[in-house]
């Protein structure tokens, strides 16, 4: 015989179920998350600078070991670096020449530090395809490219060729009256 009685159905979404399920949601959610990190982070990271070129960030120079009329190359940020100890007249011919007519207007003034005009410190790369220019060499008796003739004056200022800009001025500073930090 067939029992007639029915029986209650046991309702498993009770309050208990629920919280047992937000709970699981919220574990995976987690646990997901940190895996993204875990390999995230690897990937992030690597865009840090290496430790190499964290030390070359700045650089310290003892400035006499150039004499007056000479300069020196130095690399900074695996880039070259002029520091040319200046003559007096190396000077007074670049501030002569503040107003000629240049591509890149400066004064010689703008480009050393106050009280340190015979320090004159810029990029040592030709700012037409970035050769090396040599000192002495020109109309204007300072840099010459010997790739395509650009010429700058005691100022590393661009004033004849394909050039267009000065010779860039790298960031310094004086620690004393005989040593420069770049950078």
């Amino acid at each position: 015989m067939v029992d007639s009685v029915a029986h209650p159905v046991a309702d498993h979404e009770g309050p208990t179920d629920e919280g047992r399920r937000d709970f699981l949601y919220l574990a995976t959610g987690a646990v997901g998350g940190a895996g993204v990190v875990a390999i995230a982070w690897p990937l992030i990271d690597q865009l840090n600078p290496a430790a190499d070129a964290l030390a070359l960030a700045s650089i310290e120079y003892d400035l006499t070991k150039v004499a007056l009329g000479q300069e020196v190359t130095i690399a900074w940020r695996k880039q070259p670096v002029f520091i040319r100890h200046r003559t007096q007249a190396e000077i007074d011919a670049a501030v002569r020449d503040d107003h000629a007519p240049m591509k890149d207007p400066a004064t010689d003034a703008s480009r050393v530090k106050p009280g340190h005009a015979q320090w004159l410190i810029v990029s040592a790369s030709c700012t037409h395809l970035g050769c090396v220019p040599t000192f002495k060499g020109g109309e204007y008796n300072g840099w010459l490219c010997p790739c395509h003739g650009s010429m700058y004056d005691t100022s590393a200022r661009i004033r004849k060729g394909p050039a267009p800009k000065n010779l860039y001025l790298v960031p310094y500073e004086f620690l004393s009256p005989t040593k420069v930090k770049i950078g």
